[in-house]
């Protein structure tokens, strides 16, 4: 390790020039891409860390600006993080001095609150702000606070700050949601970890990232087992050690890639891609009439027969793993707008994010939106280059395929959106013959 470089970390007093992304539409995309590892797998594990004082090292991490501000903020507690290469990091918590987590950290990602099960599991105690994220509709944190409380917790809100403690140790518990909660099942699975006794979570979230974050605390010496579909069961251990892990694949980039191929008529080979993972998403391809076909690691799309109008309109709605993911309608309904006929969507896990087609249409898209949670697509529709504005993640990178697909050039405002978990989006769109830049945003 003597030749590691160290993770620097500090905030940033202003936030970095505006950028936006410079898009010339109307080039089939050919060629091979690899799929990152998953933003949302590898910002729990950097956190799980934290239960350990021992070494832990992460591989296929993607370098996006949601792991370096997590970086910065377990810089902040006193963790060392090392970056020895490109999508690798080693994290150090044997001494965390300062169990504060600030509203500054808090407001640029909303997963910084996935430290509380850990943090208040190993060290009996800490101070966290509620969090921001995208604009995307309303995502409470009570669920997390209570199935902290469920584990004997004691926490207060005030001021913007939830005040937590755990006198002795966490007790093993019953850990009920009202709701399925991905990071709140997380944060209870990551606290019961080091609690005394067995601790039952249902119904626990289902998603591949939520595997990948008990496989990575098995390699810790935790014990913990999926025993059903929706119920997940630790027993508490008093200490686990470091662990190697590799991130799976970002089931969302693979979508967002396969959704590319097929707005713009291409031909790709995803490797790195789970294709386990994306099977309701395969299978609207299927009835919307795009040929995918899966391989053991690698998923081939070829939409170069594919003519105006041979795609199908087809109904969706979002929901838990294994249903369509919600991070997969934006980039889905930019699919729908070249099926003929009328599609209907249902975005039943957050209100609001029905929002940005407001955007899409700007690019020629015809879509009704009738309220937060439902919209009409009306296809196929010729898309063309226009001036639009990302409002999220997911958004963000759906605008650059519908941009890539349209006809003539587009620009595309707040690409710092797109670089929260997207790595090198717009050069791997490059190298797959897409002309696509990312310049100054002279937006006022």
């Amino acid at each position: 390790m003597a030749d590691a470089r160290p993770f620097h970390w500090e905030y940033v007093p202003e936030a970095p020039p505006p950028e936006a992304f410079r898009i010339e539409g109307g080039r089939p995309l050919r060629g091979t891409v690899t799929v990152s590892g998953a933003k949302n797998a590898a910002l729990k594990l950097l956190a799980a860390a934290c239960l350990t004082g021992e070494r832990c090292r992460f591989e296929n991490v993607p370098e996006i600006e949601d792991v370096r501000v997590m970086c910065e903020v377990l810089g902040d507690l006193g963790v060392v993080v090392e970056h020895p290469e490109p999508g690798v990091y080693e994290v150090a918590a044997g001494d965390v001095d300062w169990l504060f987590i600030p509203l500054e950290a808090a407001a640029k990602m909303r997963a910084s609150f996935i430290l509380l099960g850990p943090l208040l599991a190993r060290f009996g105690r800490v101070i966290i702000s509620n969090p921001g994220g995208d604009r995307i509709g309303r995502r409470p944190v009570n669920l997390h606070v209570d199935a902290m409380r469920a584990l004997g917790a004691e926490i207060e809100y005030r001021n913007g700050y939830y005040y937590a403690q755990a006198p002795g140790r966490l007790r093993g518990g019953e850990v009920t949601f009202p709701q399925v909660t991905v990071m709140g099942t997380e944060n209870a699975m990551l606290a019961a970890t080091l609690a005394d006794g067995h601790t039952v979570i249902r119904p626990a979230a289902q998603e591949p990232e939520v595997d990948d974050l008990i496989a990575f605390l098995c390699e810790m010496g935790a014990e913990v087992v999926r025993t059903a579909p929706d119920t997940i069961e630790v027993e508490g251990r008093k200490r686990l050690r470091g662990a190697r892990h590799s991130v799976l694949p970002d089931r969302i980039e693979t979508g967002t890639f396969l959704v590319a191929a097929a707005v713009t008529g291409g031909k790709l080979t995803l490797e790195n891609a789970a294709c386990e993972h994306v099977t309701a998403l395969v299978d609207l391809f299927a009835k919307v009439g795009v040929p995918v076909e899966c391989g053991a690691r690698a998923i081939h799309i070829d939409a170069t027969g594919l003519r105006p109008g041979d795609l199908r309109a087809c109904d969706i709605e979002t929901s838990p793993y294994p249903g369509l993911a919600t991070d997969l309608q934006p980039p889905t309904c930019v699919l729908l707008t070249q099926a003929t006929g009328t599609s209907r969507v249902n975005e039943a896990v957050f209100e609001d994010r029905i929002e940005w087609l407001s955007e899409l249409r700007k690019l020629g898209a015809s879509i009704d939106i009738e309220d937060a949670h439902h919209a009409s697509i009306h296809g196929p529709a010729r898309l063309h280059g226009a001036e639009a504005t990302i409002g999220d993640l997911r958004a963000g990178a759906s605008l650059i395929l519908a941009a890539l697909a349209a006809d003539g050039s587009s620009l595309i405002h707040g690409a710092h959106h797109v670089q929260r978990g997207y790595e090198n989006i717009d050069r791997k769109f490059q190298q797959l013959g897409a002309s696509i830049v990312r310049s100054a945003d002279t937006a006022p």
